[in-house]
């Protein structure tokens, strides 16, 4: 049983860093899709239309069978579900499918690592990653809901951009709002992210500055120990002592010159 479980796993993670940067394109190329159908919305060519739609098709049936792959392989299964239920929310809700693309970046071999440094140039990758996706999608993806209904004042790219911006800053202007339901509840969910990026950076740069503050104690120990016993910075607390009997002066040691 052990052994099937040490199988699967093993299984399972050749799987998915294999497929990494698989999902890394196509969470891109999703993103790039859906762009061009909101934004060029009934003006695009019949042809352009086809192919988005049908682009958008594909991608989706390679987002289901991987996540179906990966739950058949998993050694458990409920466990592995509960704990990967936004792979399952990027199945089901088509605007959550770029930030696949965050998970995937914690996987590609160049970023891994867990060390003090690279930790934190991974999260403060993926962070930022993070926020511009967010952004955008949660953009795009009300700029398709509010455009046409009335009273709308979100109808161009531009305008939603902006929204987002001020909304996930926590600012609000209100010249721009969403009037719909569907938009309002990604409003909501702009609005929760935004305080959470916030809440996450803040504790990302007190993170840095305390392993700042531990590597510059770590590289002058002499100082540290200085500091701890009272003594002056760039004086050691406990100088070289000579003996009494070893500093004679030239003038006494045998053989020296004496008028």
């Amino acid at each position: 049983m052990q052994d099937d479980s040490s199988r699967r796993t093993r299984a399972l993670e050749v799987w998915e860093d294999s497929t990494a940067w698989v999902f890394v394109v196509a969470s891109l190329v999703f993103l790039l899709l859906y762009s061009v159908r909101v934004i060029g919305d009934t003006s695009l060519p019949d042809g352009l239309q086809r192919f988005c739609a049908i682009g958008l098709l594909v991608i989706w049936v390679v987002f289901a069978v991987d996540y179906l792959v990966r739950l058949a392989i998993a050694p458990q299964r409920w466990s592995w579900a509960r704990h990967n239920w936004v792979d399952l929310l990027s199945v089901l809700v088509p605007v959550f499918r770029p930030f696949r693309l965050v998970k995937e970046l914690n996987r590609i071999p160049a970023l891994r690592g867990h060390t003090g440094l690279k930790l934190r140039r991974r999260v403060i990758l993926v962070g930022v990653v993070f926020v511009l996706l967010f952004v955008y999608s949660i953009a795009l993806a009300v700029l398709e809901v509010e455009r046409y209904a009335p009273g709308a004042t979100i109808v161009t790219l531009g305008e939603a951009v902006w929204w987002a911006c001020v909304t996930i800053a926590t600012v609000g202007y209100g010249d721009y709002v969403p009037v719909t339901g569907i938009g309002r509840m990604l409003a909501v969910l702009l609005m929760i992210g935004g305080v959470g990026i916030i809440g996450t950076a803040s504790a990302t740069i007190v993170s840095a500055l305390n392993d700042h503050v531990r590597h510059r104690v770590a590289e002058t120990p002499e100082e540290a120990r200085a500091a701890a016993e009272g003594a002056e910075p760039g004086v050691l607390a406990d100088p070289p002592s000579f003996d009494a009997g070893s500093s004679r002066s030239a003038a006494d040691r045998p053989g020296s010159l004496d008028g």
